[in-house]
């Protein structure tokens, strides 16, 4: 004790001594009071602990000149004594002199700010509350308020301030410091966008960046970069706040970012999607997905919809990568917030969109289709499975259970074709068949998803809807002539899209019509997945699937055949209509079950009712092909407007193939006829 108050008065007799000779003074001091403040005595670390605050305020009141960096050397001392000495007693002690500092010499400190945080940023991960406590007030008290008045002299260590912060907010014993560490991060970007000539006049040591650069590398980089570590390290309430406030951050202040700084952004950005830094435990890993990744989907696309003109060129392609990659994961509200969000990405910015971007959109969707289609439900077989004929002849039957048992009134969108992975009936298979089953539920959802995402983006969301209500409501009134419009179909993307793309789209519903037709046509498969556990009291169906992609395919072409701006591809339409709907009115005959045709009412209610409104040139080549087909249907037991709308389908063919003569011919023979 007595050596080291000798010391003490040394360094405080010799202080007035130039700075470069008294630093070379302290390299040797200062070494020998990182090991006295770590003694086991702790009367000896306190008596070393009290002795460098009253030596470091006395340093402190002499200021420090630009360049130098004196204080930070002369300071580091009590960052050692907080990284090793593991007593509560002194590294409280330590907070405290560090505190009083703050408080008296604020404005005379320079360099010395680093040492402080990295001080503070020790204490920040401490489990003992007085100490986080402590460390955090003074923390709060420099960036609301010192910076505020010393903020040029603070630039050198702004980036160990945020980065304090951020290690305040992933301590999960305190989720209170946690939560007001972030609103504090979200300070600090008030200052680097109230002040950029600050940050672009210092040149310490960035000098190699460019000047036009050193806001970003010194003011908003460190912060979105910390909040970034904040969403990847935290628990979930502390990380959605984190996120949060980084995308509010973004929206804010985007205006003021340049084209490769957006780049540089966007790449801490789609770490949260990294599946290799995902927690390893399913249940987690689950709930990363729900909630961070889900979040912070909506709020890219939300950020790109906002400076489309500065990022389209250079994220466009990532982006719609990053839809596909969470669409292809096993996680249904996940895999249905990329078809969301890429739905929303398309209706609020296709406008903007050049032939280029609609290209790359268009074969996103594609993409996503060819790696949703659920290809193994045709082909999977139990393991050990063997033939048994008896059992074939009751597929049929079961067949007509389970199509009658489905919920007719399931909502347009968002209901799974099968019922909940969780469902008491997955209880008893085999741990393998249930993850393969969830993952084709999945792919089923994605692919009902993905053909109401095109119908919403080319027609606009729930004009189709509107549509078959209005159809049916004209059957209803027998007044299919009159023309329907609804008025939201104008909002849809179909003006900007070219015949190019759209028959792109085509294909898509195309393929996906014809497999899940493929699929409900399949007893026996059908049967061998029910029984192995698959979907539960009855037999799986893709009905949705089978009928909701052939109505977009349906919509799109009839609107794109009767558009005088594409009359180009017309020919190219009606020979696609003429194969797609033939196919589908063959198909309809072999339908069995009662309940399966009711599924396709309002599909042959809008087939027969746009065939009608194109020109009788047109409907000649129509009425010729599907003549054969409407007269097998007229066998079955249909409703009434489907009825009506037959019939004037059959009374049209007969005035444009001059069968029937006209009723205008009628009243000037004097006859009475049924309206053609």
């Amino acid at each position: 004790m007595f050596s080291l108050q000798k010391i003490v008065e040394i360094s405080y007799y010799n202080m007035n001594r130039i700075r470069l000779q008294w630093s070379r003074i302290w390299h040797v001091i200062g070494d020998h009071f990182n090991k006295v403040g770590c003694n086991p005595n702790e009367d000896v670390a306190i008596f070393a602990v009290d002795s460098l605050r009253q030596l470091s305020m006395k340093f402190l009141e002499k200021g420090e000149l630009a360049n130098f960096r004196f204080q930070k050397d002369f300071l580091r001392p009590f960052e050692h004594i907080m990284k090793k000495n593991r007593s509560p007693t002194i590294r409280d002690m330590v907070i405290r002199c560090i505190a009083q500092m703050v408080n008296s010499q604020a404005g005379n400190i320079r360099s010395g700010w680093k040492n402080i945080f990295a001080v503070f940023h020790q204490a920040a991960s401490d489990h003992d509350g007085n100490i986080v406590e402590l460390a955090f007030q003074t923390t709060a008290h420099i960036v609301t308020n010192i910076f505020q008045q010393h903020f040029p002299a603070a630039i050198d260590s702004f980036q160990d301030a945020v980065k304090c912060l951020s290690e305040f907010a992933c301590n999960v014993a305190f989720p209170d410091t946690s939560m007001e560490a972030i609103r504090l991060i979200r300070y600090c970007a008030k200052y680097v966008s109230e002040r950029p000539q600050v940050l672009r006049e210092y040149t310490s040591d960035d000098m190699n960046v460019a000047p036009g650069d050193r806001v970003w590398v010194r003011g908003w980089f460190p912060i979105l970069f910390e909040l970034s570590c904040i969403i990847n390290r935290c628990k979930l309430d502390v990380r959605t706040r984190g996120l949060t406030v980084m995308f509010e951050i973004m929206k804010s202040y985007g205006h003021t970012f340049e084209k490769h700084w957006w780049e540089d952004l966007f790449r801490i950005v789609f770490r949260i999607f990294d599946n290799m830094k995902l927690p390893e435990q399913q249940t987690e890993k689950s709930e990363w997905m729900t909630t961070t990744c889900n979040h912070a989907l909506y709020a890219i696309c939300d950020v790109f919809t906002q400076f489309y003109e500065a990022l389209h060129e250079i994220l466009l392609p990532d982006i719609l990568a990053q839809l596909h990659w969470c669409v292809k994961q096993d996680n249904e509200q996940l895999a249905r917030s990329g078809t969301n969000c890429l739905e929303n990405l398309v209706i609020l910015n296709g406008q903007k969109f050049s032939p280029e971007v609609w290209g790359q959109t268009c074969n996103c969707m594609l993409e996503i289709f060819k790696t949703t289609i659920p290809h193994v439900l045709l082909t999977w077989k139990p393991v050990g499975m063997e033939e048994d004929s008896s059992e074939k002849h009751l597929d049929l039957d079961l067949d007509r259970q389970s199509l009658s048992s489905m919920d007719k009134n399931a909502s347009e969108r968002g209901q799974s074709q099968y019922s909940n992975p969780t469902d008491e009936s997955w209880k008893g298979g085999p741990y393998a068949n249930q993850k393969l089953f969830a993952g084709l539920l999945i792919k089923c959802v994605v692919q009902l998803e993905l053909i109401q995402t095109i119908d919403n983006i080319v027609f606009y969301p729930a004009t189709s809807k509107k549509e078959d209500a209005e159809h049916m409501a004209a059957a209803q009134r027998d007044t299919l002539d009159a023309d329907i419009h609804i008025d939201t179909e104008d909002q849809g993307m179909y003006k900007y899209m070219s015949s190019h793309h759209l028959f792109k789209l085509l294909d898509c519903l195309q393929e996906s019509h014809s497999f899940s037709k493929a699929f409900n046509s399949n007893y026996e498969q059908r049967t061998v997945l029910w029984r192995a556990g698959f979907k539960g009291k009855s037999k799986p169906n893709l009905l949705k699937q089978e009928t909701s992609s052939l109505a977009c395919c349906l919509r799109i072409l009839f609107r794109m055949y009767v558009d005088e701006s594409r009359r180009e591809a017309w020919a190219a339409v009606q020979q696609r209509l003429l194969s797609v709907c033939s196919e589908a009115l063959a198909y309809f005959i072999t339908v069995n079950s009662e309940s399966h045709r009711e599924a396709w009412t309002n599909l042959l209610l809008l087939l027969l009712t746009k065939t009608l409104k194109i020109s009788d040139d047109k409907f000649r080549a129509h009425a010729s092909t599907y003549y054969p087909f409407l007269c097998e249907i007229m066998q079955f037991d249909l409703i009434p407007e489907l009825r009506a709308v037959l019939r004037r389908f059959f009374l049209r063919i007969g005035v444009v193939f001059n069968i029937c003569i006209t009723e205008q011919q009628a009243r000037t023979a004097g006859m009475h006829l049924p309206s053609c």
